[in-house]
């Protein structure tokens, strides 16, 4: 059967040139916080942002004014302050795609006994909104969310990269070309192949940790590109679970169009 096109976003602001420069550098430094770097100092904020110490200095005192950042004298270093858990709490809760999606990747992932995850670009990074864990064998890895990976290597970014607009995709590998140094040329080709399998099968695979195969597709809605993938940790063969797993995938992504385009009826 003949698959529908994957549609393009938008051109976003990768890369433009913001009208408000302060209130896009106040991001970049609340970017900057990870798990694991809980504390940071303005050195930090600095090599992490590209930002001069002394915008660094102004921006961290206004976050900390705002409520956004909290600052402690002795280790000269700030973290991120409660009031910053709110935003993703309302985020959450008002998202139309996660009420819908939620309950149907919890059944999947009980059934097939398997990960299934919601995740959605941010610059260069995919950002899990959901994340249900059902894997069959057990795995000290444990993804939740809000947590990043990267877009490069996993099937979750791979299948947002099918839907970028060339101008966007080009600034995407020039950040990636960076990041994978001499690596970049088979990190290249494997991105390529993977956006190929998108537009000719609806979906990618992709096994870029020892022992995890996963498939990630696009999902197209009226709040945004998301992708939407299944996980396992397995000694399989890539090709065995792409066979055994992908209906499941592609009968849950048609599932839950269906039920957004019913939600969004007047």
């Amino acid at each position: 059967m003949k698959k529908s096109p994957i549609p393009e976003v938008p051109d976003d602001t990768f890369g433009a040139s913001p009208t408000n420069r302060s209130l896009v550098r106040g991001i970049q430094i609340l970017r900057a916080f990870r798990p694991g770097s809980d504390w940071l100092g303005n050195g930090d904020l600095a090599e992490r942002t590209g930002l001069s110490p002394s915008t660094i200095s102004r921006l961290t005192q206004t976050l900390v004014t705002a409520g956004m950042l909290q600052h402690d004298r002795r280790r000269r270093a700030y973290r991120l302050a409660p009031p910053v858990l709110s935003f993703a709490h309302a985020m959450r809760a008002g998202s139309q795609v996660l009420s819908v999606a939620a309950p149907r990747m919890r059944a999947l992932a009980e059934r097939e006994r398997v990960n299934v995850g919601l995740a959605a670009a941010d610059n260069d990074e995919m950002v899990y909104l959901e994340s249900i864990r059902y894997n069959r064998r057990v795995a000290l890895r444990n993804v939740v969310s809000g947590q990043r990976v990267p877009m490069e290597l996993t099937s979750l970014g791979r299948a947002y990269l099918s839907t970028v607009p060339p101008r966007r995709r080009k600034a995407l590998f020039d950040v990636f070309q960076r990041r994978c140094g001499h690596h970049w040329p088979e990190v290249q080709s494997d991105i390529l192949a993977a956006i190929r399998q998108v537009h000719e099968q609806g979906f990618c695979a992709a096994s870029w940790q020892p022992e995890v195969v996963a498939m990630a597709m696009p999902l197209v809605t009226a709040e945004g590109i998301y992708t939407l993938n299944i996980s396992v940790s397995t000694e399989e063969a890539l090709d065995d679970v792409v066979r055994e797993l992908s209906g499941s995938l592609m009968a849950l992504a048609a599932e839950l169009q269906v039920a957004l385009a019913r939600e969004a009826e007047p």
